[in-house]
């Protein structure tokens, strides 16, 4: 497999140290708020790097995504909720969970939150050695990086030297592209803001070491197979993570580093601070099912940038129902013989998708693989009354969709939607128990509003000595 390489800005060759096994890190969210699309296009893209490692080439995976649910964001919000800061992300976490399980991802090993106990000692341990080292300095209580120690500072982002502020600091968790200054490690306690005290002082993490330091603690000595993200987060804040862990340990924080590219809105980046945002509910209450939306995401390659709209979820809606008619009409085909020239076809789109996805994730010249397959076998069962397709060769042409499936994991979803009840089950075993007492009242009007409301829906009442039991339409 190859990868585009942010560190290098080549494509290399990709396997893991240790021959098995990935240990890959990936930022999570800021769970100030919910989590929008543009941050899922990052997230889905990295669901099928992670997919296709574990699918297709064949590795373990020891996959840490972490929350981030202590910053300025998440003080500010919270305090303006009038909220602790942990019962505040709480509702953001489980938001964020609820919408990777609409969209597919797959679970990663390790879901890791910034105020975990175990995580702020970490925290505070990098930054003993980063004192150790002669890499910090102290002022107001607070702790900052003095990057003029790191000479190879700015390396990821490729930052002009000439431009870096010897001396200047910033406190700021988020600062200007291509402001290199100083930046704050642990900040002082200020009034109103939650407080730990681990040996650096009273205060609270900066941004940055968060994930240097979950990254190492849960994942292992440097260096990490991969560190992945959007390409918003290339500097400051992946090359600040590699300033503290490198400076730390004196050892390569990660030897690739995977980013994805913008979603779009307008032509302009969706950002909650541009206010120019959809979130995965906004799509689903347009009428459009998730499905579609994963396969829009992934339809342009991660690293160029999308633009979003409608249209793109309309054509996506259109295609996977493409897909999931032909693989309707493939399971229809029960009888008939062999045939070596299908087996033949099919193993070599196979062997394409295959290398398209391996090319540094290529999964828009993967989707052209699988229609082409999908038009050429349609074609098969138009030709001789459908004897030119038999059993056997529709069982390895749905092996062989199944496989890219598991990769792009959009079919699947797409039947997982199909088989869910058009209508909640609570609200549907709600409204049968309203229209039993509507029917013990004698109010039938009411109760066959229910049965036909329900009916247009999608969903069936029908009735029997035994009560009322629902199916789809």
């Amino acid at each position: 497999m190859r990868l585009f390489n942010t560190l290098t800005r080549s494509e290399e060759d990709f396997v893991p140290a240790d021959g098995t096994t990935v240990r890959m890190y990936t930022c999570g969210l800021t769970v100030y708020a919910r989590g929008h699309i543009g941050n899922f296009r990052t997230f889905i893209s990295l669901d099928v790097l992670r997919r296709a490692l574990r699918h297709q080439e064949g590795y373990a995976m020891r996959h840490v995504m972490n929350f981030t649910d202590v910053d300025d964001k998440t003080i500010k919000a919270s305090q303006e909720a009038g909220m602790s800061l942990r019962d505040y992300t709480d509702r953001y976490i489980q938001a964020f969970r609820d919408d990777c399980a609409v969209l597919g991802l797959e679970p990663v090993e390790e879901n890791p939150r910034a105020t975990d106990d175990a995580n702020l000692r970490a925290m505070v341990d990098m930054i003993a050695q980063l004192k150790a080292r002669g890499h910090t300095y102290e002022s107001d209580g607070s702790t900052y990086f003095r990057i003029a120690t790191l000479p190879e500072y700015g390396k990821l982002a490729r930052l002009d030297h000439a431009g870096i502020q010897v001396g200047a600091r910033v406190d700021s968790d988020t600062y200007d592209k291509q402001d290199a200054r100083d930046f704050v490690l642990w900040k002082a306690t200020k009034a109103g803001e939650p407080t730990w005290d681990y040996g650096c002082g009273p205060g609270r993490p900066g941004w940055h070491i968060e994930c240097s330091a979950m990254a190492l603690r849960l994942l292992g000595d440097g260096p990490i197979d991969i560190h992945g993200g959007g390409i918003d987060l290339i500097f400051p804040h992946h090359e600040n993570e590699i300033a503290q862990a490198e400076g730390a340990t004196g050892r390569q924080f990660s030897r690739f580093w995977v980013h994805v590219e913008f979603l779009n809105l307008d032509h302009e980046k969706m950002s909650k601070s541009l206010g120019n945002v959809y979130n995965v509910q906004d799509i689903l209450d347009r009428g459009f099912k998730a499905s579609a939306l994963r396969y829009a995401l992934i339809s342009v390659h991660y690293r160029k940038q999308l633009t979003f709209s409608f249209e793109i979820l309309t054509q996506a809606d259109a295609a996977l129902t493409r897909l999931t008619d032909f693989l309707a009409r493939i399971d229809r085909v029960t009888g008939g013989d062999a045939h070596s020239q299908i087996a033949a076809r099919v193993a070599a789109a196979r062997e394409e998708f295959r290398s398209k996805i391996a090319s540094d994730l290529n999964v828009p010249g993967g989707l052209g693989v699988m229609f082409e397959l999908l038009r050429e076998m349609n074609a098969a069962m138009d030709q001789d009354a459908g004897r030119a397709l038999g059993a056997a060769d529709a069982a390895l042409i749905r092996d062989a969709f199944e496989e890219f499936d598991k990769v792009l994991g959009v079919v699947a979803l797409r039947r997982r939607e199909e088989a869910a009840p058009p209508v909640p089950e609570d609200e549907i075993r709600a409204l049968i128990d309203e229209r039993r007492q509507a029917r013990r009242d004698r109010q039938f009007a009411r109760a066959d509003e229910i049965r036909v409301s329900l009916a247009a829906r999608g969903v069936m009442l029908e009735d029997s000595s035994t009560g009322t039991r629902w199916k789809r339409k």
